[in-house]
């Protein structure tokens, strides 16, 4: 079960004019499940997206990728579960631009404007037709059934909503919902987020703010540090709330709307993450007083990818040498007589060694909690970085181990 999480219910969830969302059953893995999820847009929206950085990137990506700058903008997005349509070649793109095709056919749009996504097993040819056979027989849903119809080795449904002032004259809505429990490392990771908004946004903006969210958000959280083929992470901005269009990064509506969908993504992305495949613990790893973010986000990456260190989380083990190590070997050039690390409250090593005031009795009370926090002071500089990560569990093992059954 998720680490800390609450399920919102339907009515925690934010209805965002402009947009319905409809699932159906197409059968694409196992039958008499909601695996096929329809996004319809009004005109006159905006959309930003970022995808996976894998250089083995799905089909899906592809047409995603050629269709999202199209002239005539984005009517709709369609997601499959079940299948990733990923190492499926040439073949695997056709069959993507099939299933565009059907949902332009069925809500008259062009093909272009529609983007499509698909998360599942890799390397198995997608049924197309299975899911364009599905389309038409799609029911209008709310987001909470959306998320249950887009996870695949999710334990729960990811959603939420915020609502915030944008500008001195209008409140913004904004409502979310994300998939992912495993295969997950930044750029992205095996996740899917939709985040719908009814903000006036030109494109290029748009875009650019969507892969600021990203970075400060999916971009920081690791499960297993592999990267999916399929990773997505997609804003609409329906312009439905009566605002004037947000043009340029100066206005200062810019940074407000930014921080409002930044906090929507931070929660679905800290979601992933509750939600990892056998998680038992939710850990943050803050670094602080770097020489650059970079090196922070070397040092907090190195220690949450470790197996040994996430092994030792899982067995509540303050066998804390192992994150030393790890800071050791992260590449950044750092001072170990100068540097200080924490757990929790519980100051662990400062002066290159052990902390004087550091008992085994301090430390596993902190490894016994469900949520803890990795804290180092670099006292090399002013940047910081905060990562999200998770145990490493035998049932991890099972899961992965099991996946195609």
């Amino acid at each position: 079960m998720a680490v800390n999480f609450n399920e919102k219910n339907a009515d925690e969830l934010l209805s965002i004019d402009g947009i319905q969302v409809f699932v159906g059953q197409a059968g694409v893995k196992k039958p008499n499940h909601d695996d096929l999820t329809l996004m319809v847009l009004a005109p006159d929206n905006s959309v930003g997206a970022v995808f996976t950085q894998n250089r083995f990137c799905a089909a899906p990506v592809h047409i995603c990728k050629q269709h999202l700058f199209d002239e005539d903008g984005v009517r709709a997005l369609v997601i499959n579960t079940g299948n990733a349509n990923a190492g499926t070649g040439a073949e695997g793109r056709q069959r993507a631009v099939a299933i565009c095709q059907a949902v332009a056919k069925q809500i008259n749009c062009a093909v272009s404007q529609v983007l499509p996504f698909s998360t599942g097993v890799i390397l198995e040819p997608l049924p197309a037709d299975k899911i364009i056979n599905a389309l038409p027989a799609v029911k209008p849903v709310g987001w909470n059934d959306a998320a249950r119809a887009i996870m695949t080795t999710d334990t729960v449904p990811k959603a939420a909503s915020r609502e915030g002032q944008v500008g001195n004259n209008h409140t913004v809505r904004a409502t979310g919902i994300a998939k992912g429990a495993g295969m997950i490392h930044p750029n992205m990771a095996t996740m899917l987020g939709f985040i719908a908004c009814d903000a006036k946004v030109s494109q290029p903006i748009l875009q650019l703010l969507t892969q600021e969210v990203a970075d400060m958000s999916f971009n920081s959280i690791t499960v297993d540090g592999d990267t999916s083929t399929n990773d997505s992470f997609v804003i609409i901005a329906t312009g439905r709330c009566g605002q004037s269009e947000i043009d340029n990064i100066a206005d200062p509506r810019y940074q407000q709307l930014k921080d409002l969908l930044g906090s929507l993504a931070l929660e679905l992305a800290q979601a992933i993450v509750r939600d990892g495949e056998g998680a038992t613990k939710f850990i943050t790893i803050q670094v602080d007083n770097a020489a650059s973010r970079e090196d922070a986000r070397k040092i907090a990456y190195a220690i949450a990818h470790s197996p040994l260190v996430k092994t030792a989380f899982f067995a509540s083990d303050p066998n804390l040498g192992r994150l030393l190590a790890a800071i050791g070997y992260s590449g950044v050039d750092v001072n170990t007589d100068t540097l200080r690390m924490w757990l929790g409250d519980v100051l662990v090593a400062e002066e290159g060694g052990r902390a004087a005031s550091y008992t085994e009795e301090a430390g596993q009370r902190v490894m016994n909690e469900a949520e803890i926090t990795v804290r180092i002071d670099l006292r090399s500089g002013r940047e910081s970085a905060t990562v999200y990560t998770c145990d490493l569990s035998k049932e991890y093992v099972a899961i992965n181990a099991d996946y195609r059954s």
